[in-house]
């Protein structure tokens, strides 16, 4: 079986939901990618993605980079070929960049009530020093795998992870080689499927809600769309309601931008009530 927490089995019927064609993922033997951030930071930085994704190969998850499909402010992601092992034509590798080279330097609004177990590792994160900020960067990576693995196992439209090392991701890809799935931002609705698909998504803002989650940088850039649906991703600067003072701000930025997108397809809702009451429902379960 896999290494908990490092590679995580997804095998389950819910994949019709993804728009796949199977129902169980063979999970391979354990990963040796490194997933906890109490190991020792990497005396350099890897630019080469051969490199960075070596485990994932080693460990029969990916058997080879195919091309990059979006590089963006936290990320580049990669389009590789999956192992035969995993019974999937294409599996997605979100590699992800250093934190000098990310455009969210400024993150402590997004790192408030976030915990470091290990004593001498807060107290490194706490003074900023090199290990510290390889340990902050290293459980950004790993907040956002188990936060994609909590939601999606709560039954929300998120991207599917599959297995995380200390500074990539793999994911379910969607689309097909050429063509991956859109973004939203790309994409012109048919005017019967608009509102189902922003009820959808509220549907599942709620279930983050719920599961302590604010997605806090909600926008159609972040939101594919695929087979008729919709697939969120990017969650690594998500916060827990429970314990960040910055939630509920975040949150109705969130609800203002997805509102701001649908008023086009004629879906007219008032951010500020909105976030109100998803907010209110929510917090009998915080």
């Amino acid at each position: 079986m896999p290494r908990k927490h490092s590679v995580y089995d997804v095998g389950s019927s819910r994949f019709d939901d993804a728009g796949a064609t199977f129902e169980r993922i063979k999970a391979p033997r354990a990963s040796n990618a490194k997933a906890s951030a109490s190991t020792q930071p990497e005396e350099r930085e890897i630019d080469d993605p051969y490199e960075i994704l070596a485990p994932f190969i080693q460990d029969r998850w990916i058997s080879d980079i195919l091309h990059v499909v979006k590089s963006g402010k936290e990320a580049t992601v990669y389009c590789c070929r999956a192992h035969p092992d995993t019974e999937l034509g294409l599996i997605a590798a979100k590699v992800y960049r250093s934190r000098e080279n990310r455009s969210f330097k400024n993150d402590a609004i997004y790192q408030e009530g976030r915990v470091v177990p290990d004593k001498r590792l807060r107290r490194a994160v706490e003074h900023k020093t090199r290990i510290g900020r390889e340990v902050q960067f290293r459980l950004w990576i790993e907040h956002e795998f188990q936060t994609l693995r909590m939601l999606y196992g709560a039954g929300a439209q998120v991207a599917i992870p599959f297995a995380s090392s200390s500074n990539a991701m793999l994911l379910y890809y969607y689309g097909d080689q050429d063509a991956p799935a859109p973004t939203l931002s790309r994409v012109t609705l048919r005017p019967e499927e608009a509102r189902p698909l922003f009820e959808r998504l509220i549907k599942d803002i709620e279930i983050w809600l719920r599961h302590g989650r604010v997605h806090a940088d909600l926008s159609a850039f972040n939101i594919l769309y695929h087979r008729g649906r919709l697939v969120t991703i990017d969650f690594p600067q998500s916060v827990d309601p429970r314990f960040n003072n910055n939630a509920y701000a975040l949150l109705q930025r969130d609800i203002s931008n997805i509102c701001d997108y649908w008023a086009d397809y004629g879906v007219k809702r008032d951010p500020e009530r909105l976030s109100a009451e998803l907010w209110s429902r929510a917090v009998d379960f915080f």
